[in-house]
């Protein structure tokens, strides 16, 4: 099952959105004013659409314009000034104890993106897909590309068609499917025997894991 929304403006968790439309089971994918509207009907949060909009990511963008012009740039290569207050793709998966896998993905996009431009985040197999007969997995990165290169099923279709393991398809899949086309970003990634992997080529990303009974840990660089 999948569900997924695009183009929101007044709600607070996307994700919760994308969840009702799995539920719903009509469609897949709802974009734009209709995904705002069945948001609200369901119950799920709203806000103004300038609670999206803060003093840090404003001045970002401003920067972003004034250096690179028209051109959009990953958020986690963005020369800000205020590193601390850098926010980007928020992405998970998870496998339960009865092994079912699940992922979800959530952005606002690429700061200073074009204005209407869907990424990868909304379109299972690019930026999201899970499958329990394999892995789930979350994607960030250069949109385009991870659409390009059907990012996230090519992670699953190399372990279901190939053999290979998590790790190795998920690091060739970013190296032999994404870099090849130019494209930056990482993802993590959850196995079907429970086993973790967050490959990325970009300057760092944000991440954390933790196993039932474990401490949960973190990372940013390699």
């Amino acid at each position: 099952a999948a569900g997924a929304v695009a183009g929101l403006r007044t709600v607070r968790n996307p994700v919760q959105a994308a969840l009702k439309v799995m539920q719903d089971g009509r469609c897949v994918l709802l974009a734009g004013e209709a995904a705002d509207r069945m948001a609200q009907a369901a119950g799920i949060e709203k806000v103004d659409p300038s609670y999206f909009s803060t003093p840090a990511r404003l001045e970002q963008l401003r920067e972003v314009q004034a250096r690179h012009g028209q051109a959009a740039v990953l958020d986690h290569d963005a020369e800000a000034r205020h590193a601390s207050h850098r926010f980007g793709t928020v992405g998970a998966v998870a496998r339960d104890r009865h092994g079912h896998l699940a992922a979800a993905t959530s952005t606002g996009g690429m700061t200073n993106k074009m204005p209407g431009r869907v990424g990868d985040t909304p379109i299972v197999g690019a930026g999201v897909y899970a499958n329990d007969a394999s892995c789930a997995v979350s994607c960030t990165g250069t949109g385009e590309h991870f659409i390009r290169a059907c990012l996230a099923h090519d992670v699953h279709a190399r372990m279901r068609y190939a053999g290979q393991s998590l790790e190795a398809a998920a690091e060739q899949a970013l190296e032999q499917s994404l870099a090849h086309i130019g494209g930056l970003g990482g993802l993590v990634a959850v196995g079907r025997e429970g086993r973790v992997t967050m490959p990325f080529n970009s300057r760092g990303m944000y991440r954390a894991w933790v196993h039932e009974g474990e401490a949960g840990r973190t990372g940013i660089f390699r």
